[in-house]
């Protein structure tokens, strides 16, 4: 993407989302949602729902999207997570550790 299809996108966001770092599924048209999706695929966005009872004993489902703003910032900022990193618990170990010996 170009800096300036970012930053669209980026005001696109923004009007859904303003200060808040959840939005109702609800405001969203069929056209936002598919875009929602392709940014929950990127990681850019999460999903939660909640469950509430209503009278007559019927269950109201109320969807909302996440920002991931932890991840949007470790992408502005040009970093990458631990895992993405190729940071793990065995990196550190020495050749020997490697080397199998056979039973004598």
């Amino acid at each position: 993407m170009t800096e300036e299809d970012v930053c669209a996108l980026a005001d696109y966001l923004i009007s859904f989302f303003g200060f808040d770092s959840e939005v109702i599924d609800n405001r969203l048209d069929m056209d936002d949602r598919d875009v929602f999706y392709m940014l929950e695929e990127a990681g850019l966005l999460g999903t939660r729902q909640e469950e509430i009872h209503i009278k007559k004993g019927k269950l109201w489902r109320i969807h909302y999207w996440i920002l991931r703003t932890k991840r949007i910032k470790e992408l502005a900022a040009g970093t990458k997570p631990a895992e993405e990193a190729g940071v793990f618990a065995y990196t550190d170990l020495p050749a020997e550790a490697w080397a199998r010996a056979l039973p004598k």
